[in-house]
């Protein structure tokens, strides 16, 4: 198929263009969210195309899977076709519900043209969805390896902007850790963070490294001892699952889908932040449990979130979605 597809997020449109299919990826003059094209720090294949947005009404494509209300109207306004009447959709939902419980209102909830596909199971369920169709694709990552050592006695942590998303990607949990044990926190904005503690006592013990190439991140994480999930609220961090698969134990709070994608073999979810400090405590004196509770992290990741499963679930959408 020939798919038109914004790159939204990273990490997930790596996973999603390892498929035998054609990607088409708009891309504007300035790069910017309506419009990035191929990832630059990523290895994408050569089946993720950039078409200039100029030539999008003249380009072919089967399927359009948006991932934001917006991209609905760039569709039109791009390529003079309405998803779901001119050209079959999917909406990859990527988030889960900002508001409560009870009044979180999917914005394609009143209609049932385009299937909003979930990425979590939890999201799905937490979603008011309307009379939308819904439909679940769980997450795949690509397998980056095998790649711990644990030599360093550090938990890792990966995180965008955690200054301004503080209370939501638990960065206090962060600074809780660091005022005890090394901390070193991998990302976007993470910089700023640095800066804004220096001279405190979780600063001594925090280190930073700003957006490394993922290549390169996955070779720094493995030297960690432990990984830590601080969010409180997000759909599920494939930057979680890369660790488990990399073989670092993990250290999460029971958020969200958290607590049905690591499982008691392979790291500790705790509510309680002293719990998750004790735990790192104990793995930076025994190295051993840390070793064997990663490798369990390792071989659940590659069978529930292995790229094979997620592209077969992915075509199997695609086609209901173009039939």
């Amino acid at each position: 198929m020939r798919i038109l597809v914004w790159h939204v997020h990273g990490s997930w449109m790596t996973a999603f263009v390892q498929g035998s299919h054609t990607y088409l990826l708009p891309v504007v003059d300035d790069r910017g969210p309506d419009g990035r094209g191929r990832a630059r720090t990523w290895d994408w294949p050569a089946g993720a195309v950039e078409v200039p947005v100029a030539d999008l009404r003249e380009a072919e494509f089967d399927v359009v899977v948006l991932q934001r209300p917006g991209e609905l109207g760039l569709v039109e306004q791009w390529t003079g076709r309405r998803p779901g009447r001119d050209v079959p959709a999917l909406y990859i939902e990527h988030d889960a519900p900002r508001a409560g419980a009870s009044d979180s209102v999917h914005p394609l909830s009143d209609q049932d043209r385009i299937p909003v596909v979930h990425v979590t199971q939890f999201n799905r369920t937490y979603w008011d969805n309307g009379r939308a169709r819904t439909r679940l694709l769980d997450h795949g990552v690509v397998d980056p390896g095998y790649r711990y050592t644990g030599g360093s006695e550090s938990v890792a942590v990966v995180v965008n902007e955690p200054v301004r998303r503080h209370r939501v990607a638990g960065t206090d949990l962060v600074l809780h850790l660091a005022g005890d044990l090394p901390v070193t926190v991998h990302g976007m904005g993470v910089t700023e963070l640095a800066r804004q503690v220096e001279g405190t006592p979780a600063g001594k013990n925090l280190s930073v490294l700003e957006d490394l190439p993922q290549a390169r991140m996955h070779e720094v994480l493995g030297t960690h001892r432990a990984y830590l999930h601080p969010y409180r609220w997000t759909s599920l961090g494939l930057s979680l699952i890369e660790a488990m698969m990399l073989g670092l134990p993990v250290l999460a709070l029971p958020a969200t889908a958290a607590p049905e994608a690591v499982p008691p073999t392979a790291g500790v979810l705790s509510s309680d932040p002293d719990v998750l400090l004790a735990t790192a405590r104990r793995w930076m004196a025994d190295p051993d449990e840390a070793r064997t509770i990663g490798r369990a992290a390792r071989e659940h990741a590659l069978a529930r979130f292995g790229i094979e499963r997620f592209l077969a679930d992915a075509d199997e959408l695609l086609k209901e979605a173009v039939s």
